[in-house]
């Protein structure tokens, strides 16, 4: 443990009695003992960090998950240990982070950590210090993947079936009301048939986004294969901004595009993507007010992943709904269903991605995702020949 976390103490020990300074000196120590006793015997990582992110302390079963030696480690940045990870985005005073990561050394595994700030005991407010809690999804994620627990199953299927019933017919009327409107719109002077096939058009659209939707829903109780074509995210992007431009513009919010230049295609699943935008763009707008609500959607990549960017300033996530943020059913508005994340973050990881969701109270929300730019597919290959030329591949991030 490092002296940042007992200066406070030693500042003090001057109005200690001097037989009094051996007691609380070994009480610390055993009491330091004890905990980490209690630590290392913990299924779970437990990594704690002082402000700047350097490990203070690392028991035996994160040093497990991520390929660690505790000693070595002790005192170095965490972003040095786990590859993947920016201090600057994570380690913010007063933010708790979530999110899942898959790691390739030792073992390819997949995990969750939960990262919390320390704050000090004495009133102060400061950031002391951070615990990092990790638990391995790998086999919870291998059997979710399989199927889904049966009750969890059976309520969704009936919940989809009865909202594709429900929807299903009235967008039916709708598409032959609207068919009907234009055989009479055709009828009128061309300088007053056209702004009103825009709105034609537009409602037809809509009409199809609520029928995808439909789809996607009906999608989410049961694994799908992603339908993968070369796609511009940012298109993809703009087109659900476009979508939500009405509810955008009548409650005042701003919506900032910061997109990097040159990103090249992505095998996505359009529509599928699309509607995870829409998703995250309505959970966002939804929980913006004040005087200046924003949305801000940034995009960058590098040699390995795609990462879209979607940040709030609105009212944030509260700890205690952190945790539960992909589970059906848990929402904190009173007309929601609870599964826009469930789907978001299914269709997520069917590219092979992963979702992290960074929030601090009042403050706004922060969701980034991670796509890689090539399927995480591994095939073994026999030894090359003599003269085959040999290729350097780079490495995994």
């Amino acid at each position: 443990m490092k002296p940042g976390f007992l200066e406070k103490l030693v500042t003090r020990l001057d109005r200690v009695e001097p037989g009094e300074v051996q007691q609380i000196v070994t009480r610390l120590i055993r009491e330091k003992g004890l905990l980490e006793q209690v630590f290392e015997a913990l299924q779970e990582g437990v990594i704690v960090l002082d402000p700047g992110g350097e490990i203070d302390f690392v028991n035996r079963a994160a040093c497990l998950f991520f390929g660690l030696d505790a000693e070595k480690a002790t005192g170095q940045p965490l972003v040095s240990q786990v590859r993947g990870l920016d201090w600057k985005t994570l380690g913010r005073p007063g933010r708790t982070v979530s999110r899942d990561i898959e790691v390739f050394y030792p073992e390819n595994r997949y995990l969750n950590f939960y990262l919390s700030p320390i704050e000090s005991s004495d009133g102060d407010v400061e950031t002391v210090g951070y615990v990092m809690l990790v638990r391995d999804l790998t086999r919870t994620r291998a059997e979710a993947e399989e199927t889904l627990e049966s009750e969890r199953l059976n309520a969704l299927t009936l919940l989809a079936a009865g909202v594709a019933h429900e929807i299903g017919n009235p967008l039916n009327s709708l598409d032959i009301h609207l068919q009907l409107i234009e055989r009479r719109l055709r009828k009128l002077a061309p300088g007053d048939r056209e702004p009103l096939e825009e709105h034609l058009a537009t409602a037809r659209g809509e009409i199809r986004r609520l029928d995808s939707i439909l789809r996607q829903f009906l999608h989410a109780v049961r694994p799908t294969v992603p339908q993968r074509e070369p796609c511009d995210i940012h298109g993809l992007v703009r087109d659900s901004v476009k979508l939500l431009e009405p509810e955008l513009t009548s409650r005042g919010i701003a919506v900032e595009l910061d997109f990097e230049a040159g990103m090249p295609a992505a095998r996505l699943d359009g529509p599928q993507f699309q509607q995870v935008f829409y998703n995250l763009l309505r959970n966002a707008y939804q929980a913006l007010s004040g005087d200046d609500p924003r949305i801000t959607i940034r995009t960058r990549f590098n040699d390995y992943e795609f990462v879209i960017i979607i940040e709030d300033n609105g009212s944030g996530i509260s700890p205690e709904h952190m945790g539960s943020l992909f589970e059906p059913y848990r929402t904190t508005k009173s007309s929601g269903t609870g599964l826009g994340l469930l789907i978001v973050r299914r269709i997520v990881r069917e590219h092979g991605g992963e979702i992290a969701v960074e929030s601090e109270e009042n403050e706004g929300t922060r969701v980034v995702i991670h796509l890689p730019r090539t399927e995480r597919t591994i095939r073994l290959l026999g030894a090359p020949p003599d003269d085959s030329p040999v290729i350097d591949l780079p490495e995994a991030p």
